[in-house]
């Protein structure tokens, strides 16, 4: 059903492919519309625990096309398709205005979103990649943020998400040259979670994912990625009395009874899967 990705699934996990190898799968609108839309199908199938985020070819995301980039420049604004036969709203069950845009609505999915970024990674690619939850980066990865050098300024709310993931300096180190990095260099800065050996990136997110569904309740995990996107907006006080509102409901739930019925009977758990009603 779509035509610039792939959308597999193994085991547990989701695998979106963007599938623009040519151009090193530069983003145009219905690219963007139809990750929107795989991420939607995953929220809704109740097998699924996550998604995996990667890239045809050599390439993960070198950012926007630049067909679009050059009509942009012409126009001097923005401009879009809205697609509304792939128009879904993915995530966000409390309809938290922070988790609107793209791509910051990869916060409020449910299900957890790995980038796996097995080659280029530039502008809004580096932008999905650092909103994702995770990121597991080819040692021979190259990354650069790439605004300076067209002109633009730290995009696509990247000035929130990137300080917070490796610091003030560093972020702006990496803005104000666009230089590129590779994976090494991801890692030891905190980009990266993992660094993963060449051509390995997606099947180490993939056993990942499907590790955590063996042995981890899927509403757990998706209450601890709301407490932590919610809580960055919030002081101590107000984050710790949601919290304990939160683990008075968890201990009552079915999932709680079973994890501990499972340690007890030295089995694996059979936890509940997320619900997705709307």
């Amino acid at each position: 059903m779509y035509k610039e990705i792939l959308y597999n699934v193994d085991g547990a996990a989701a695998i979106i492919t963007m599938n623009r190898p040519e151009t090193l799968n530069a983003l145009t609108d219905l690219t963007q519309a139809e990750i929107r839309h795989a991420l939607d199908e995953s929220e809704r199938n109740e097998e699924i625990l996550g998604s995996v985020l990667t890239g045809a070819g050599r390439g993960f995301c070198s950012g926007v096309d630049m067909n679009a980039l050059g009509k942009m420049s012409e126009a001097g604004r923005r401009l879009g398709s809205s697609y509304q036969n792939l128009n879904v709203s993915p995530g966000n069950p409390d309809n938290d205005p922070n988790f609107t845009g793209s791509p910051s609505y990869f916060l409020a999915l449910r299900k957890p979103l790995i980038a796996a970024i097995n080659g280029a990674c530039a502008g809004l690619g580096f932008s999905y990649a650092t909103f994702a939850d995770l990121r597991f980066v080819d040692r021979n990865a190259r990354l650069t943020t790439s605004f300076a050098q067209r002109g633009l300024i730290a995009e696509h709310g990247t000035s929130w998400m990137l300080p917070r993931l490796i610091g003030p300096a560093n972020a702006l180190d990496l803005f104000w040259t666009s230089r590129k990095f590779e994976g090494e260099e991801a890692f030891r800065i905190g980009y990266a979670n993992k660094l993963c050996e060449s051509g390995e990136c997606v099947q180490d997110a993939v056993r990942y994912l499907n590790d955590l569904a063996k042995s981890c309740a899927p509403n757990s995990i998706m209450m601890m990625k709301r407490q932590v996107f919610r809580h960055l907006n919030r002081e101590l006080g107000p984050a710790m009395k949601e919290s304990v509102v939160w683990m008075d409901e968890s201990l009552k739930a079915d999932d709680f009874k079973e994890g501990v019925q499972s340690f007890v009977e030295r089995r694996e758990p059979h936890f509940s899967p997320i619900k997705v009603n709307e």
